[in-house]
């Protein structure tokens, strides 16, 4: 191969690299709509939604690091304690048919009811439409948009990267300190992190 073919290679890869990184939506940018349906067949837009803090989290319920936070009432937990508090929280579910964690819409109900779930509504994306554009790459994934349609805060759900039920008492959960500091007035820190868990089954 010749230098300038190398080059060149080296030159797309580049781009490519570029084209993906400038392709995730940025912490402080507006969140980009989108209309999905939820579990029970009711459609969405997050337009419907301005006004009020909105949370959303990526799922699939056969991750380890998902079941972490679902399996002794964590996540549930967390969800009716900010819904209580006029927060809509939108579970996202974008693992393509045939793969980890896929749920038909009736499927997708009957285990939000078996688990208790706390969310406002479990949306399903299963072409990863808008997980896609939203650079969704784990579950979970958490995004927290503010009542101007905002994203304030994206990444992690909390501090300790692990898959041990154990280690959510010793968190600091940063999706509730987001909102706790956005409703107080404080600068949001940390405003981005790096999600950890199962990769996102597109």
């Amino acid at each position: 191969m010749n230098y300038l073919k190398l080059k060149h290679i080296s030159l797309v890869g580049i781009l490519l690299s570029s084209a993906f990184l400038n392709a995730a939506v940025e912490t402080g940018s507006p969140a980009p709509e989108f209309t999905l349906s939820d579990s029970t067949g009711v459609e969405h837009n997050l337009s419907d939604f301005r006004g009020k803090y909105v949370v959303f989290e990526w799922t699939n319920h056969q991750c380890p690091f998902v079941k972490k936070f679902y399996g002794k009432g964590a996540m549930q937990s967390l969800q009716t304690e900010m819904t209580e508090k006029g927060v809509v929280w939108l579970q996202v579910l974008s693992s393509a048919e045939g793969k980890q964690g896929y749920l038909t819409a009736s499927e997708a109900e009957m285990m939000r009811n078996e688990q208790g779930v706390g969310s406002t509504a479990l949306l399903l994306d299963p072409k990863g439409v808008v997980g896609r554009e939203y650079d969704a790459r784990t579950t979970p994934h958490m995004f927290l948009i503010n009542p101007e349609g905002v994203i304030i805060y994206q990444g992690a759900i909390d501090s300790v990267k692990s898959a041990n039920s154990a280690d959510i008492a010793n968190a600091v959960n940063y999706v509730k300190l987001a909102y706790e500091n956005a409703v107080s007035g404080n600068p949001i820190d940390p405003a981005t992190t790096t999600p950890y868990g199962c990769s996102v089954k597109y």
